[in-house]
């Protein structure tokens, strides 16, 4: 399980970096908010511990910025222990809210806590052993490729899991709340919709030959998006599985 740590003080990066690779995490860390979407956007981390005061930033924009970009579950690090600010940071989309000072234990225990719910929300429905093609569009849900024109496409978890819920049925319209609640086990009081719509920005850019008129995620508008199996019947297709999985 990878952990990433967002704190902006030198001592206690390292000290939270020692307690949970202790635990037997992998753990990265960084000191920003740059740093802490860079280091999401290429190796998707299955949390992250984030202070709420980072520098001259603040924690919680930084969390509104995470959550356009996936799901991985969110803990507050944080010396303001007021009942408000605890509220602010869960309503804002915190998993949970540790003050300090804390010990170990507490750490270690709220950690494998957070990541617990998150697996036990994120399981999806067996998928189909085959692969699907769409024209020169191929989705493995086992090996979790995606080739377009014999080329593999690298998408992430998330992007993947977004595509594969489209394709498993073919033109059917599916709202942004009903991909946040399919995929993502959100929903908009939890989590921006516009999470959904960066990502599937973010595929149409690695799966189209022109993401400015998408072939295969095709929008409707006032309503959301679809997938475009193009002409003829998919080679494999089961309409009565889904492609997902948990990530």
């Amino acid at each position: 399980m990878r952990i990433l740590i967002v704190e902006d003080e030198p001592e206690m990066r390292e000290l939270l970096g020692q307690l949970l690779e202790a635990d037997g995490y992998e753990v990265e860390t960084v000191s920003d908010s740059a740093g802490a979407l860079a280091a999401v956007a290429v190796r998707e981390p299955d949390l992250v511990l984030l202070d709420v005061v980072l520098g001259g930033e603040d924690g919680r924009d930084l969390l509104h910025e995470l959550r356009l970009m996936g799901n991985a579950p969110a803990v507050f690090l944080t010396g303001r222990g007021l009942e408000m600010d605890r509220i602010a940071g869960l309503r804002m989309g915190a998993d949970d809210y540790i003050v300090k000072p804390f010990s170990p234990g507490e750490l270690s225990a709220r950690i494998a806590n957070v990541l617990r719910r998150s697996r036990a929300t994120n399981v999806q429905p067996r998928q189909s052993e085959s692969s699907v093609s769409f024209g020169d569009l191929r989705i493995d849900p086992l090996t979790r490729e995606v080739e377009r024109a014999g080329e593999l496409v690298e998408l992430t978890a998330k992007e993947f899991d977004l595509l594969a819920f489209l394709a498993s049925s073919p033109r059917q319209v599916f709202s942004r709340q009903q991909l946040l609640q399919q995929v993502w086990s959100s929903c908009r009081e939890w989590q921006d919709e516009a999470t959904v719509t960066e990502h599937i920005r973010r595929v149409r850019r690695k799966i189209e030959q022109d993401p400015d008129h998408p072939r295969w995620i095709t929008t409707v508008r006032g309503v959301g998006y679809r997938f475009e199996p193009g002409a003829g019947s998919p080679i494999g297709y089961d309409r009565r599985r889904h492609l997902v999985r948990a990530s």
